[in-house]
């Protein structure tokens, strides 16, 4: 299954000035989230694409009225319906501070019976006030199933998203979920969860790790567990990797994967 949520859109050829274009465009970790450098996803992964629109014809209030659509297809489908798709629906924004640039973010949930394969994400933006049109055609890979972390991403204890840079002071924590995992005889997850903290030495901030075990049912979301956000308290600045593991106990051979995050603390 998939579902999805086109928030703005993408132009792939330059704009003239006065007409719609985007900048800063990259796939991140969530909303707000550090830069994703690869388009490969799992099942149950979210392709989240973020990016400016600039050139917006915005009021005098600083009211910007504009429209979203999106689709999502399979590359070589005999069909050739698309697996999703939404007609533009109408969105208003606000430039409080000014200027005809709007951040904003497109994502598509990517469900956990996927199959493998080339996939298209397209979404559609409407200047409604300037009657102007613009497009996104972005390709990205889903791989077969895999036992590994996805949806890694930091938020607030609250799974709110919030910018990959952080001041000291904060309190943070690391979201993720966990999928192709073998269930035990009672129909329940056996994983042996870890994380750490590295300094931009490679050494431990600390020397006991977040350490568990996940015993769950899985019923709420089947073939997937997600895991409460771990809180973090950011006492000092630096640059820190966020280092995640997991074993699964209920395969033959014990499969491992493992996950790093990036993150830059700044004094507040």
């Amino acid at each position: 299954m998939w579902t999805a949520l086109a928030m703005t859109a993408l132009s792939l050829t330059p704009a003239q000035d006065g007409d719609l274009k985007l900048s800063k465009v990259r796939n991140t970790y969530g909303v707000l989230g550090q830069e994703r450098k690869d388009s490969k996803f799992l099942p149950g992964d979210v392709l989240v694409v973020s990016f400016d629109i600039e050139n917006l014809k915005v009021k005098d209030d600083g009211k910007v009225f504009y429209a979203m659509g999106m689709e999502l297809s399979k590359v070589g489908d005999k069909k050739g319906k698309p697996l999703f798709k939404t007609e533009p629906q109408k969105l208003e924004a606000v430039n409080s501070l000014g200027g005809t640039t709007l951040p904003s973010t497109a994502l598509a949930t990517i469900g956990t019976d996927t199959e493998p394969g080339e996939y298209v994400f397209k979404v559609t933006i409407v200047d409604r006030t300037a009657s102007k049109t613009t497009y996104l055609t972005r390709p990205f890979t889903v791989e077969k199933k895999a036992f590994a972390f996805v949806r890694s991403r930091i938020t607030t204890r609250f799974n709110e998203p919030i910018p990959a840079t952080c001041v000291t002071g904060q309190q943070i924590a690391i979201s993720t979920a966990i999928v192709g995992f073998e269930a035990s005889k009672g129909k329940l997850t056996d994983i042996t969860f870890e994380m750490r903290v590295e300094d931009e030495k490679g050494n431990p901030t600390l020397k006991k790790t977040f350490k568990g075990d996940l015993k769950d049912d899985n019923k709420d979301t089947p073939g997937m567990l997600i895991l409460q956000p771990i809180a973090l308290e950011l006492n000092r600045a630096g640059n820190f990797k966020i280092v995640l593991s997991a074993t699964d106990n209920a395969s033959k051979d014990k499969k491992t994967t493992k996950h790093e995050l990036d993150l830059k603390f700044l004094e507040r």
